[in-house]
């Protein structure tokens, strides 16, 4: 509990404390971002400093890592305690995926910047970047064995824990490509979903935090009720659940550290270095924690604004007409006339009730499971 503690608030105040001078490093350089021509309504934030992202995974990477660092060294001298003070696999594999997401969303934001217009990436080479990332990380977590013996990841889809529905019903090797496409899936969609949503200020930043604390909780728990010490029908066989927790608390740390800076009026985006990477993280927490299909749950605010711009899509090309004025959804409201501040605190409204929700769920199941 502690080293959850201590990497939470050693992100926080590195992002805090760090984005000030990368802003002012970005300033100096004219890094800034370029808006599309359609939201004429923010053309006040061309130019604004991006690839904010860097701070948010250089800062949660520093928390966990120096979280872990204070409890070997502090531990032995029994104010702090070493248990679990080792790096472990699983969480070693989150982040990877905020890492190596985050290096491709740079260069989408570095694309931006070098050729001075609001697109970066193609699709195809984003998309290249978003596969090859996900095909090590899954990879790596079915195919390695941590401490306990045990792979990180399970080849069985989850919800609040793995279900009956397992992917290598016709033999390990298949198993092992069903799970890559299925976690190829599963972590576009989130990394695509949290990038969607960051167009307004402290938006992304504010609903991932939210989601990254639920993580944070749902690891805690896991590792109290662990198959290992509590042999019972409702315990959870996750070896790494505690620091799954620790790097979860880091990453929500460092996006309420960056929140300070981000929120409205912003004085940097995180761009798609930090919408991806976080994305990628949430993904890789709900495989690894073994709640995958509870992520759509825990992560509803991003579902649903995707949910619009899918809609928006479909209803223009077979009808030819358009449900919403804009979409993502948030658009939408800015055109009917709702301020910035305004749609970005009932959005959060809706990503709280939505992680609210999640946890419900979650904890009901086991206190159900007999």
């Amino acid at each position: 509990m502690v080293n959850v503690m201590l990497a939470g608030g050693i992100s926080m105040a590195v992002a805090l404390l760090g984005t000030r001078p990368f802003i002012g490093l970005l300033v100096r350089r004219r890094y800034g971002q370029f808006i599309h021509d359609d939201l004429t309504h923010h053309h006040v934030k061309r130019g604004k400093p991006t690839m904010g992202g860097v701070v948010i995974i250089a800062a949660a990477v520093s928390g966990y890592v120096a979280s872990h660092l204070v409890v070997m060294a502090v531990g032995p001298l029994g104010a702090l305690g070493a248990a679990n003070s080792g790096f472990s696999l699983g969480a070693l594999l989150v982040l990877f995926l905020l890492v190596g997401l985050g290096l491709v969303g740079f260069l989408d934001d570095w694309t931006k910047i070098r050729r001075e217009r609001s697109l970066g990436l193609t699709s195809r080479q984003k998309l290249a970047g978003q596969t090859l990332v996900t095909v090590v990380f899954a990879l790596l977590a079915l195919l390695l064995e941590g401490e306990d013996g045990h792979s990180p990841a399970s080849t069985a889809v989850s919800f609040v824990r793995d279900t009956g529905v397992d992917l290598a019903f016709a033999g390990p090797a298949l198993g092992v490509v069903l799970f890559i496409v299925w976690a190829s899936i599963l972590i576009a969609g989130a990394s695509n979903g949290v990038n969607i949503t960051d167009g307004l200020d402290g938006l992304a930043t504010g609903a991932s935090a939210m989601v990254f604390g639920a993580y944070t909780l749902i690891g805690l728990f896991q590792s109290g009720q662990a198959c290992d010490v509590a042999a019972t029908a409702s315990c959870y066989e996750v070896g790494d659940a505690l620091d799954l927790a620790v790097v979860s608390c880091s990453i929500a740390g460092a996006c309420f550290g960056f929140l300070w800076w981000n929120t409205s009026p912003a004085e940097i985006i995180m761009g798609d270095t930090g919408s991806l990477s976080l994305g990628a993280a949430l993904a890789g927490l709900a495989i690894l924690t073994r709640t995958q299909l509870l992520l759509v749950v825990l992560g509803g605010l991003f579902v649903i604004i995707t949910a619009s711009v899918i809609i928006q899509v479909v209803s223009f090309r077979t009808r030819r007409k358009r449900v919403f004025r804009m979409a993502p959804l948030h658009h939408h409201f800015e055109l009917v006339g709702w301020s910035e501040v305004t749609i970005v605190a009932r959005f959060w409204i809706i990503a709280g009730i939505c992680v609210l929700a999640g946890l419900a769920l979650f904890y009901g199941e086991w206190v159900a499971t007999p």
